[in-house]
């Protein structure tokens, strides 16, 4: 069966399917192709921390009501550490603030104005491959519900992550790759417990690094520094909490409500860059591009920013005959990237332990630092300018 749009998207994450909005608002027919069921999709949890672009997107966009109404607005953030917990004022600093509203969330209601649309998104697809990407009616081949497809498309947008095919579909030589590893990895959890603070708040303390977040009034979510390779069933509820308060309680008597653990998990870090994001009549958008450590919040919010400016490149192209924003998607996209490894990697390096010889040393140039940073006006709206995301002067439909 021989199908036609103008733009497939590969992947049905954040990317895709804000892609995919933006491109329906513009007036652009595309078809979206995710691997994964609707139900997995929607259910897999990520990050839950919104840049106020991403804010701003989704309610200029018409897909902000749950938000508005839901989201839980934070104007600061807090840094706990040696037993202190001092607080960094978003709002007083920069006049913005962050929202914290479940990547799932987002995609429940990404892929409710999908289907509202019309267009076509495809769940639990196969076997998917990319054709003549040098020519100007490249094609996707692809399996579903038992049947053989061929769509036959003007671009096609690789948004299926860090592990999708797409990014494969370079030619050898075509792409470099930037890499960097962590020695240590999150093990998170999600809880029943009411929020004990109305914002975050990142912890450096003897024991490594901690984090306290929430994900609704009713959810707690909270993260513990541990090695990559963590066995979570050496991990029972009752260890994870004696090692958060451990780790989180400051002298002020603050410490994270206690609940019942529904989900818990080891998430392994990486930096990853791969230049350029676009080949031929292929573009990469999100992880499928780039991957940061989740200490600086950054991967939902640079997806958002990466399809924000491939959309209004498509825009141009088919609507204006306009070929000058396709040409330089990825060069206008990558120092947007760069600056967020390099938040990430920083506050990766300020906020969690090292190991080896120069592991005291370490701990206590990290205290210094964080006293610097509290105590700094300067120090702090560079922290809450990156936090809250930098400008982004791309246009909206």
């Amino acid at each position: 069966m021989t199908e036609r749009t103008q733009v497939a998207i590969i992947g049905a994450g954040p990317a895709g399917l804000m892609l995919g909005h933006l491109l329906h608002l513009y007036g652009i027919d595309s078809v979206i192709l995710e691997n994964r069921s609707q139900g997995y999709v929607i259910e897999r949890v990520r990050a839950g921390v919104l840049e106020q672009h991403v804010v701003d997107t989704m309610i200029a966009t018409g897909v902000g009501d749950r938000l508005r109404r839901d989201g839980l607005r934070h104007e600061g953030v807090w840094l706990a550490f040696n037993g202190e917990r001092r607080r960094i004022d978003f709002q007083e600093l920069t006049g913005k603030a962050i929202t914290v509203y479940g990547q799932n969330e987002v995609v429940k209601d990404l892929i409710d104005a999908r289907k509202a649309s019309g267009r076509l998104i495809e769940f639990e697809v196969e076997g998917v491959s990319l054709h003549d990407l040098d020519t100007e009616t490249p094609r996707v081949l692809y399996q579903c519900r038992g049947e053989s497809h061929e769509l036959v498309c003007r671009f096609i947008a690789g948004c299926d992550g860090f592990h999708g095919i797409c990014r494969s579909h370079f030619p050898a030589g075509a792409l470099t790759t930037y890499e960097r590893g962590y020695p240590f990895a999150w093990l998170g959890i999600l809880a029943h417990a009411a929020p004990s603070s109305e914002e975050l708040v990142y912890s450096l303390s003897e024991r490594g690094f901690a984090l306290f977040s929430m994900r609704s009034s009713a959810v707690t979510r909270l993260y513990l520094q541990c090695a990559p390779d963590e066995d979570i069933d050496s991990w029972p509820d009752e260890r994870i909490w004696r090692e958060l308060k451990t780790r989180l309680s400051t002298q002020d008597g603050w410490r994270p409500n206690e609940g019942a653990i529904f989900q818990k998990g080891v998430t392994p870090m990486r930096s990853f860059v791969g230049e350029p994001m676009q080949c031929g009549k292929l573009f990469l958008a999100g992880d499928a591009a780039h991957i940061v450590p989740p200490t600086g919040a950054k991967g939902l919010n640079l997806a958002v920013a990466d399809v924000r400016a491939l959309a209004w490149a498509f825009h141009r192209f088919f609507h204006q005959n306009a070929r000058e924003a396709l040409a330089s998607y990825s060069s206008a996209c990558l120092p947007r990237v760069w600056k967020a490894q390099r938040f990430s990697w920083w506050m990766t390096s300020l906020l969690h332990r090292s190991n080896g010889n120069f592991a005291e040393f370490d701990y206590r140039r990290q205290l210094a630092e964080l006293d610097y940073l509290t105590t700094s006006r300067a120090a702090m709206t560079s922290l809450a300018e990156n936090y809250v995301g930098l400008p982004i002067d791309i246009p909206l439909p």
